[in-house]
């Protein structure tokens, strides 16, 4: 007969690495959002109208930055570096918060967009999350046609930079937010089966979905709700 007992053990030992990459990308994630409340309360003072003169040439410039920095961090992952970088992105991103927080708190009913946009975006991370935390489940197959709707997005959000289109603007949102969704179950689902053994990556990516969700949920919301008297 076979001995199964190292197999087991090895079976064990992965379990345990992959608990502890969860455990501490949900902390670190947690963590990662005080960074965002500093850097978009910051964004909330910045006058932004700098954007609307030259909206492709500053996407360009952006993305490059922050694939940029994203590339600090992958070089940087087993560091105690990687998460203070991760850190600094994050208030970043909540510094980039600024335009679209001021567009919204205008609104008279500016406040509850912004609270039910930030409840849809945890009620949605919670809810995948939970599906995706079942090794049962495999949702590797999305990560081709994931990739492919987020190339998609992006260039019709350069587009639509020059075009400014609120249909298509709306449109994009809604495909964003369903490609962002299916990113919460892809990377969720690849702690948990072992296809990612980084915590700081495992960070930053979810972290990404959610911030997507968020902006284009708030997009959506100001759209449909917004009271502009």
């Amino acid at each position: 007969m076979f001995d199964n007992t190292p197999v087991l053990g090895r079976s064990e030992s992965a379990q345990m690495v992959t608990n502890k990459v969860l455990r501490n990308t949900y902390a670190l994630l947690g963590l990662s959002l005080i960074p965002t409340v500093i850097g978009a309360y910051f964004g909330l003072q910045i006058d932004f109208s700098f954007i609307a003169l030259h909206p492709f040439i500053f996407g360009i410039g952006y993305l490059a930055v922050m694939f940029g920095m994203f590339k600090l961090i992958d070089a940087n992952k087993n560091s105690s570096v990687g998460v203070w970088l991760l850190l600094g992105v994050t208030f970043l991103f909540g510094l980039m918060l600024g335009p679209i927080l001021q567009h919204a708190l205008h609104l008279s009913n500016g406040g509850q967009i912004v609270g039910l946009a930030a409840a849809g975006t945890g009620i949605t991370f919670l809810s995948l999350a939970a599906i995706a935390s079942s090794p049962a489940r495999d949702f590797n197959y999305l990560g081709k046609f994931l990739f492919i709707g987020l190339i998609l997005a992006i260039i019709a959000s350069l587009a639509n930079a020059f075009l400014h289109i609120p249909v298509l603007s709306l449109a994009i949102s809604g495909i964003s937010v369903i490609i962002f969704s299916g990113y919460i179950l892809y990377d969720v689902n690849q702690i948990v089966r072992g296809g990612q053994t980084n915590y700081v990556m495992a960070t930053l990516n979810l972290y990404l979905d959610i911030y997507n969700i968020f902006v284009n949920l708030l997009n959506i919301l100001m759209a449909l709700m917004g009271n502009r008297d």
